[in-house]
């Protein structure tokens, strides 16, 4: 695992933090097969039942890399491979994925089978505010600056977040944060929909939320998390298919009967992990 980023699981929860805290966790190449690279570990790992997604010191995580954009200034670059640039292979479409390698960075923790909670402060700009959109839920503390930044260097976002914006914040408040890439304070991105929660300490907020999903049922937790990825997809006669297909499998389940047990027994349920 690159030290990039560090994971330790403990009952059912990966607490997941970006390791580059002395440049406020910005994305480098490096980082970047980290985020892919831990994504696609963690959602084969049936025994992870929620992810905590943070960054160490003071940031969650500021964007690219500046030196990127600093390569980025020297103008067009030939196609040759022999001198491809990371910001090349970044963007190279992945081999049977939608994604390209940069978009797999954030899509990854999206599609996670589980849920997934960013702890956001500091800093969410650029690259930094889309891998947060990735998540499911964003806890977020006072003082945080977030910021569709990529305008400021002649660029889109490229990351998944035009879909995840779109459907957080609406079409138009989705354009006048890309136009404008202007930095939204903790307090207006809660109003907003950018984020979810806002708390002085996001970390232990997410933490202890990610531990009650955790002593949920699995099986339960996961269904809802496809029907409601799914749900913008599909058309309403799709949704309530899915609905009926999802319930249908719950119903007299192990875990699902369990649930019920525990319930009445006043006790705490004893759930398998997905297989």
């Amino acid at each position: 695992m690159s030290d990039r980023i560090t994971v330790s699981i403990e009952n059912g929860v990966a607490d997941v933090r970006l390791n580059r805290p002395d440049k406020r966790n910005a994305l480098d190449r490096e980082m970047f097969d980290a985020l892919v690279d831990t994504s696609a570990s963690l959602a084969a790992d049936s025994s992870v039942r929620c992810v905590v997604l943070s960054g160490e010191g003071e940031s969650f995580c500021a964007g690219l890399d500046f030196a990127s954009f600093q390569g980025m200034s020297d103008g067009p670059r030939e196609s040759s491979k022999s001198e491809s640039s990371d910001t090349d292979e970044i963007t190279d479409t992945m081999q049977g994925r939608i994604t390209h390698h940069g978009q797999q960075a954030v899509y990854g923790w999206t599609e996670m089978p589980v849920p997934v909670i960013a702890a956001l402060r500091g800093h969410a700009l650029g690259g930094g505010i889309q891998l947060a959109l990735g998540a499911d839920i964003r806890v977020i503390a006072p003082g945080t600056k977030m910021s569709v930044l990529e305008i400021r260097w002649g660029l889109v976002p490229d990351m998944t977040g035009t879909q995840a914006l779109v459907n957080l914040v609406g079409l138009d408040v989705a354009k006048e944060l890309t136009f404008t890439g202007r930095m939204v304070e903790a307090s207006e991105a809660v109003e907003i929909g950018l984020a979810t929660i806002l708390d002085d300490d996001p970390h232990a907020r997410a933490m202890a939320m990610a531990a009650e999903i955790a002593s949920k049922s699995p099986h339960a937790v996961r269904a809802a998390k496809r029907l409601f990825n799914d749900a913008p997809k599909v058309s309403v006669a799709e949704g309530f298919a899915m609905e009926r297909a999802e319930i249908g499998k719950l119903i007299g389940s192990p875990n699902q009967v369990e649930s019920i047990k525990a319930y009445f027994d006043k006790r705490a349920p004893d759930f398998a992990d997905v297989e």
